[in-house]
């Protein structure tokens, strides 16, 4: 075989979302910071990512979770979430499926009954804590980076729901947070397409229309995700993250429920100590916790706590043929939707 290039994937999920991660062959990124290596990506070469994501070795389904070395000195490891559209600065199910992986790759010591791994992002350090037992990672808390919110009752207009208000906030990334009854419909499996093709439309609004840049790390920037939400009979919190390029996060959203958790806040619905369940679209749950509080840039931010579990499921290894004329990578509207007529 004449492979250019091979990359190990560990293929892990956490419930029910697929976070691959890349545990050996990880290219070099440049930069100072993950935010920088992320910034690269984004703006100078997105190779790995179209290599990685795309078809013929990569589907529109979860994320691949590139291993780089930590910049920061107390950080475990680093890690970069690629995905379909481009990378992004952190993932709650993600960071679960980097945990799981090291730890049960051996990529960094088991230790029973808890190992704590430190993961550097491109939105900052987060602390894992997995119980672990007979050689297996049981779950993962992690302490999420501080959570705000950015406005609360934006009012849009759009030309299918009228008029609906949302709030924007951030959890790592930011997001549009929208009460789900207002789009005519519910966080429910068969929902799953008229919600994703509502937050894509809301999303292209938003960053059409408003600039949304992080006040301490400008390589965050615009909204990810629109995130819609509810509230069961139970009291959990129904979630669903619409993702590009037209799909349903299949986990209650790390992130997203951080974020949530800033507006819960903000609306006096929440105090340090309080416990909230996360539930997502296919009936899987994140336990949340707002741990404490603390500033961005003088705004109030939550600490958030999110504990859920990762599996892992497979081992692949992909590879790049050097006279592959499709090396590049495609996407097609029939499997991807209509936004896949972007990549070009």
């Amino acid at each position: 075989m004449r492979w250019k290039r091979t990359i190990q994937l560990l293929d892990v999920h956490c419930e029910g979302e697929i976070g691959r991660v890349a545990i050996g062959g990880v290219p070099k990124i440049p930069g100072n910071s993950v935010a920088e290596q992320m910034h690269h990506i984004n703006t100078v070469d997105d190779g790995i990512r179209r290599f990685l994501c795309l078809e013929p070795r990569g589907t529109p389904l979860g994320s691949v979770n590139l291993l780089v070395p930590p910049k920061r000195p107390e950080a475990d490891a680093g890690f970069i979430i690629l995905q379909a559209d481009q990378a992004h600065a952190s993932s709650g199910s993600n960071s679960i499926c980097v945990t799981t992986a090291l730890l049960e790759s051996g990529m960094v010591e088991m230790k029973e009954p808890e190992t704590i791994v430190t993961l550097d992002t491109a939105a900052g350090l987060v602390r894992a804590v997995a119980t672990c037992r007979d050689g297996r990672c049981e779950k993962v808390t992690l302490t999420m980076v501080p959570s705000f919110v950015q406005e609360l009752d934006v009012v849009i207009d759009t030309p299918h729901w009228g008029r609906i208000t949302l709030d924007l906030c951030y959890g790592g990334i930011f997001y549009a947070l929208v009460d789900v009854g207002q789009i005519g419909t519910t966080i429910d499996k068969p929902n799953a397409k008229a919600l994703v093709e509502a937050g894509m439309a809301i999303k292209d609004i938003l960053n059409r229309t408003m600039e949304i840049v992080h006040p301490e790390i400008p390589e965050i920037r615009d909204v990810a995700y629109v995130m819609f939400r509810d509230r069961d009979e139970d009291g959990a919190v129904r979630t669903c993250t619409t993702m590009w390029p037209g799909r349903c996060d299949r986990s209650p959203c790390g992130t997203g429920s951080s974020a949530n958790l800033a507006t819960l806040y903000a609306r006096g619905l929440a105090k340090p100590g309080d416990v909230f369940r996360s539930r997502s679209i296919i009936g899987s749950e994140f336990e949340v916790t707002l741990d404490s509080m603390t500033t961005v840039a003088g705004r109030p931010a939550v600490i958030p706590k999110v504990t859920g579990r990762g599996w892992t499921f497979g081992l692949t290894q992909v590879a790049l043929d050097p006279f592959d004329p499709l090396a590049d990578g495609f996407a097609m509207t029939d499997t991807w939707g209509p936004q896949a007529g972007e990549i070009r």
